[in-house]
């Protein structure tokens, strides 16, 4: 039976890719795919997470399974709050009388998307929401001294947006967000396939080859990997082996977007936060900062010592897990970036 409390405070890492829940004193209790999978004739919800994943390219016409975030912001409302009210269903979170969220979302966004987002989470059972940019969540996830005047440039290279900030004393003192992340890279390679090979995959096959195959610059080892599609020109399946070399070349472009898009970022950041960025190094987190490599690449364009942070597929919701763990000392941070209405509870 699901335990009873009269209140809980959660943490949790809205992504395109990935739903992380942090609950107060137990730490991170799910951690599923971003993705919902819909019965067209029933008009129900048949799999969310990791069952749904499954079936991602792989569903008969009846059913349909799709992302309801895209590149951090709510696409489909309705099917984000049937998910987030399925995760927190899970054993692990207790019902309780009041449920107080923190929520990361991208830098940069509206106001209306940001009100979106507080309402997915109210009709979910939230009676507070409190919105804290990823990039600030990640510097807390990866503890480092935010609350002091020196600054950190974190670069959270996502599923559906790479963002961006220089932090310091608590807040994002310039910050960007780029719709180029791992769905764009996977999207690269899909095209790249098409066009050399002739050969039709998908998005999971695409991942496969990114993960198994995938770098930024050369590796000490050579990577293949054998991948299976249709050939455009027959119709019918074939396989090829792809090497990784190949799949350099394909994401170079992406790779080039992100460095010049860093370089944008330090050129309007005040001159003494860019002598801490110097001092204090770049820090990366987010699942496509895994890439082999990418933070050579940033370091040796940048000219700037680049870091991949400890667990940084987990560190914005272990971020957003620090400030729920103590939300009184850091609620005051919170208003500042949550909807204005917040500011009044």
């Amino acid at each position: 039976m699901t335990p009873f409390h009269f209140k809980k405070n959660i943490g949790i890492d809205l992504g395109s890719d990935t739903t992380q829940i942090y609950l107060a004193g137990e730490g991170i209790v799910v951690n599923e795919s971003s993705i919902v999978a819909f019965n067209n004739q029933t008009n129900r919800v048949i799999a969310v997470g990791q069952e749904a994943k499954k079936m991602l390219s792989r569903t008969p016409a009846h059913i349909t399974a799709l992302r309801p975030i895209v590149n951090g912001v709510i696409a489909d409302f309705d099917m984000a709050k049937e998910m987030i009210r399925q995760f927190l269903k899970r054993d692990k979170l207790p019902r309780s009388l009041l449920t107080q969220v923190v929520v990361s979302v991208p830098t940069n966004l509206t106001e209306v998307e940001r009100k979106s987002v507080e309402d997915l989470l109210k009709e979910t059972g939230a009676n507070r929401v409190y919105l804290i940019e990823q990039p600030l969540a990640a510097a807390f996830g990866s503890h480092l001294e935010v609350n002091k005047p020196t600054a950190y440039l974190i670069i959270d290279i996502g599923a559906g947006t790479t963002d961006m900030a220089v932090i310091s004393l608590n807040g994002i003192v310039v910050s960007k967000r780029l719709k180029i992340g791992g769905s764009y890279f996977n999207q690269e390679i899909i095209k790249a396939v098409k066009d050399e090979f002739k050969l039709n995959i998908g998005g999971p096959t695409s991942e496969e080859i990114k993960i198994n195959a995938g770098s930024a610059m050369p590796q000490s080892e050579h990577l293949e990997i054998m991948v299976r599609g249709r050939d455009i020109s027959t119709g019918l399946p074939k396989e090829i082996a792809i090497k990784d070399t190949q799949v350099r070349l394909w994401l170079s472009r992406s790779l080039k977007l992100l460095v010049d898009a860093i370089k944008d970022l330090i050129e309007i950041t005040p001159p003494e936060l860019v002598g801490d960025v110097y001092k204090n190094g770049i820090y990366c987190c987010g699942g496509d900062s895994l890439l082999r490599g990418i933070d050579k690449v940033f370091q040796k364009e940048i000219g700037v010592t680049v870091r991949i942070v400890d667990e940084p597929l987990t560190c914005v919701a272990r971020g957003t897990g620090i400030i729920v763990e103590n939300l009184d000392q850091y609620r005051h941070l919170l208003s500042t970036f949550s909807h204005s209405k917040l500011a009044n509870l």
